[in-house]
C-alpha cells in the first residue's frame, strides 16, 4: 500500500495522527500533499499574514518529511468543490492507493472532506479519517441526555474526568518508510490574492521544531505565572502559541502533556498557573466542539438565536475608527493597531476591541468578526466566533449584557502605567501614567498637539443604549 498523506492544519511531523497511521499501513512509501486554495481562503476571510505564516511551515515541514523518505506535494484547488478531483489526480500520478487526513469541523470543510471521501471510494481507494485537531472527537464528549455541551465548565468538568480516565497519548515520529521515486514540488513565495501583510516573518517563525521550543520555554520560564499576568498586555506572559496551534504546527496532545508533566499529573489541581492555562487550551477545544453541535455559528448565526432580533447600528464611519485604531480610547486603538502590525493581539485586549465595537458602538458583531480574521495569524473559526459571540452577549457563556467593559478602567487596570498603549500609540507617549488613559481630560492645547481624536462615542450613553435594546428581546 502506498498512503497518501492530506495536510491541512496539522503542519507536523510528530503527533500527527494520519502521517503516523499511513507510515505504519506503508509497505510502499508514503506520499504528502497540501492543497492552496486562494478562492476559498479569501471567502475564508484568510489573514495574507496567516497564509505567508503557513508558507513558512510547509517550507519546514517539507525538509522534515523529505528526512524521511516522504516527498509533500504542493497543489492547487481554487476553491473546496475542486479539491476531490485534485487529490484524486495526484493519487493517480504518483501511484498512492489510499488517503488518510485529520478532520477538521468547520461546516464547509466537513462537506469537502465528505465529497473527498465518496470520489475516493467510488474509484476504489480507501480513505481513513483521524482525530488530531482536538484530543477527543466532537460527539464523545455529551452531557448526561446525549447531546453537546453549550457551557463550558460543565464541558470542563466532563472532559477533565475522561482526561483522568483515558490519559493523554503522543504519537512519536512516524517510522520511515521506503524511498520511492516521486519528487517533492517547491513551495511558493507568495499565493496568488495574498499580498505582503507587512507582518515581520521573524515575529512568527515556521516549523514545529520553533513551536515545541515556544511551548518549552513558556513552560519553564512564565507557565506559573500565567493567571496571575496573563491579564496584562505589555507583559511577555502568555504562550503565544495560538498561531502554532491553528497551524497544526504543535499539537492540543503535546501541549496539554506538557503542562500536565509540569504540574504532578494533575489537569484540574495544582499549581494555579498551570491549571488556569490548561483552561484555556479546553476552551479551543470546547470551541470547536460547538463548531459540529451547533453548526450555525459557522454560518454567521448567533448561537444564542433570540438575539438575531437585535437591530445593531449601521455607522461606518465608527467601524472605520476602529478598524484604524482612532475610537479616542487608547487602549482600544493600541490593541487595533497591534493587530495590523504583528498579526496578533492579546486576549485581554481581544475581549476589550470587541465588546468596544458591539456595546460601545453597538455595532454588528460579524463585522468585527471578519475584520479579526482577515488580520489575525492565528485567527481561526471556532475561537474568533466564540470569543466574538461571547463579547457580543450572543453566544455560549456570552457575558450578560449588563456586563459592559469600561475602555478606560480596563486600561487603567491592565495598563496602568500606560507602557502598551505607548508602543502603540506613540502621539500619546508624553502624556503621565494617569492622562493616557483618558486624553480628553488633557488641557485643550496639550489636546490640540496630540494628534488624536477625541473619544467617538460616550461610553455611558452608549452603555444605556446596549441595556435598552437587549430588554426589548427579553
Amino acid at each position: 500500500m502506498r498512503p497518501l498523506v492530506w495536510f491541512r492544519r496539522d503542519l507536523r511531523t510528530r503527533d500527527n495522527t494520519a502521517l503516523a497511521a499511513a507510515a505504519r499501513q506503508a509497505d510502499d512509501g508514503v506520499v504528502g500533499v497540501f492543497l492552496i486554495s486562494p478562492g476559498q481562503w479569501r471567502e475564508h476571510d484568510e489573514a495574507a499574514s496567516k497564509v505567508e505564516f503557513w508558507l513558512r511551515h510547509l517550507r519546514e515541514l517539507k525538509t522534515a518529511l523529505e528526512d524521511r523518505n516522504i516527498p509533500l506535494i504542493i497543489g492547487t484547488a481554487k476553491r473546496f468543490t475542486d479539491v476531490p478531483k485534485t487529490l484524486l489526480r495526484i493519487a493517480r500520478e504518483t501511484n498512492c492507493n489510499a488517503l488518510s487526513f485529520n478532520r477538521e469541523y468547520e461546516v464547509n470543510e466537513r462537506r469537502r472532506d465528505e465529497a473527498v471521501t465518496g470520489l475516493f471510494e467510488r474509484e476504489g481507494l480507501s480513505v481513513s479519517s483521524h482525530t488530531d485537531h482536538v484530543i477527543f472527537e466532537p460527539g464523545d464528549v455529551l452531557t448526561g441526555e446525549g447531546k453537546y455541551y453549550g457551557v463550558y465548565t460543565p464541558f470542563k468538568k466532563k472532559y477533565c474526568s475522561m482526561i483522568g480516565e483515558r490519559g493523554i497519548d503522543v504519537t512519536p515520529r512516524p517510522r520511515r518508510p521506503k524511498p520511492i521515486e516521486v519528487a517533492s514540488s517547491e513551495i511558493p513565495e507568495r499565493v496568488p490574492g495574498f499580498p505582503d501583510s507587512g507582518v515581520d516573518p521573524d515575529l512568527w517563525p515556521g516549523g514545529e521544531d520553533h513551536a515545541r521550543n515556544r511551548l518549552d520555554a513558556f513552560i519553564e520560564n512564565r507557565i506559573r505565572a500565567y493567571r496571575d499576568e496573563r491579564d496584562f498586555p505589555a507583559i511577555n506572559a502568555t504562550s503565544t502559541l495560538s498561531p502554532y496551534l491553528n497551524a497544526g504546527a504543535i499539537s492540543p496532545r503535546q501541549c496539554l502533556r506538557a503542562a500536565m508533566s509540569a504540574n504532578d499529573e494533575k489537569i484540574d489541581s495544582g499549581e494555579k498557573g498551570i491549571v488556569h492555562w490548561i483552561s484555556e487550551v479546553i476552551w479551543r477545544e470546547f470551541y470547536q466542539h460547538i463548531l459540529v453541535g451547533y453548526p450555525r455559528v459557522s454560518m454567521h448565526r448567533p448561537f444564542r438565536l433570540e438575539t438575531n432580533r437585535i437591530e445593531w447600528e449601521e455607522n461606518d464611519e465608527h467601524f472605520e475608527a476602529w478598524c484604524e485604531g482612532q475610537t479616542g480610547y487608547p487602549l482600544v486603538d493600541a490593541a487595533m493597531r497591534q493587530m495590523k502590525e504583528i498579526g496578533w493581539m492579546h486576549n485581554r485586549l481581544r475581549m476589550v476591541a470587541a465588546m468596544f465595537l458591539t456595546k460601545d458602538l453597538f455595532l454588528d458583531w460579524r463585522r468585527g468578526e471578519r475584520f479579526f480574521m482577515r488580520h489575525l495569524v492565528d485567527g481561526d473559526l471556532g475561537s474568533n466566533n466564540g470569543g466574538w459571540q461571547w463579547s457580543a452577549s450572543t453566544g455560549t457563556d456570552a457575558a450578560p449584557y449588563f456586563r459592559i467593559f469600561n475602555p478606560t478602567s480596563q486600561s487603567r487596570k491592565f495598563d496602568a502605567d500606560g507602557a502598551f498603549i505607548r508602543k502603540y500609540v506613540p502621539e500619546l507617549d508624553g502624556l503621565d501614567g494617569k492622562s493616557i488613559h483618558d486624553p480628553s481630560e488633557v488641557p485643550e492645547l496639550l489636546k490640540q498637539d496630540l494628534d488624536y481624536p477625541a473619544p467617538i462615542v460616550d461610553h455611558r450613553a452608549a452603555r444605556d443604549r446596549v441595556m435598552k435594546a437587549f430588554r426589548a428581546i427579553k
